[in-house]
């Protein structure tokens, strides 16, 4: 059975070439598109989408409305918007989005984003007697937690690093020894998922953490873990940022 999507950007160019990329997709379909944050709550109300793909800067009702106004049993609302600073980030995710993509973006990297929590949603129960939480949101509490300690650390959402970095944590989570293989088995495994090679995985992630540093966050890292652990002179390696991050989440329940 299709996924439904719901499309509510007033920019009929993206909107027209995202109801062509959904045409040929069989695990999608577009059910409605809406030009202002009226026309998408009437829309969702109608239609019960699965999911919803909406702007922030829309007529009558942006972004940030469209979500205070959605009822508890909302769609999976990803974000779309130029306005990809950590505060608009923040915000966002505060207001109860799923997920950021900055302006412009790769379709294929939307596709790949839906297709994540919808194995997520489709996932079976655990069986019982096992008293924890279903996969699907044990895996969207954990991306948040990521995105959220992303935001303070000073990783925009909108480079390549930040869904390389947070892919590696997630299997890092899943499987700590991983982080003793990083360029064999690490890098590897995030190539596969996102289409690339190895190098341009590490490369990105080095990247994300050398902004990170560079805006000056250092403290904000240190506070978040509880003690001094960096200067702004001892910046990280990819496998140490990774396996710091992953020892939290695991610490925390994750």
């Amino acid at each position: 059975m299709k996924k439904s999507i719901i499309i509510a950007d007033d920019n009929a160019g993206l909107v027209a070439g995202l109801k062509e990329f959904f045409e040929d997709k069989s695990d999608y379909e577009v059910v409605a598109v809406a030009e202002n944050g009226t026309q998408a709550l009437i829309a969702v109300e109608r239609f019960d989408p699965d999911f919803l793909l909406l702007d922030i800067v829309m007529p009558e009702l942006d972004g940030f409305g469209v979500l205070s106004a959605l009822r508890s049993a909302r769609p999976a609302v990803i974000m779309m918007s130029q306005l990809n600073t950590d505060a608009f980030v923040q915000k966002a995710l505060r207001y109860g989005a799923k997920y950021f993509l900055a302006k412009p973006f790769n379709f294929d990297v939307l596709l790949k984003t839906l297709d994540e929590f919808s194995e997520e949603n489709d996932a079976p129960p655990l069986p019982p007697p096992q008293p924890v939480r279903p996969a699907a949101r044990r895996n969207r509490s954990l991306d948040e937690k990521i995105a959220n300690l992303f935001i303070s650390v000073g990783i925009p959402a909108h480079i390549k690093g930040y869904q390389f970095l947070r892919e590696a944590i997630k299997i890092t989570v899943d499987d700590p020894e991983i982080i003793n293989s990083i360029t064999k088995r690490l890098y590897p495994s995030i190539a596969a998922v996102f289409n690339t090679t190895p190098s341009k995985v590490e490369r990105a992630i080095r990247h994300a953490i050398e902004v990170a540093w560079n805006r000056g966050k250092i403290e904000n890292i240190n506070n978040i873990f509880g003690m001094k652990i960096y200067s702004a002179n001892e910046k990280p390696t990819n496998g140490e940022f990774i396996a710091l991050v992953a020892d939290k989440m695991l610490l925390e329940g994750a």
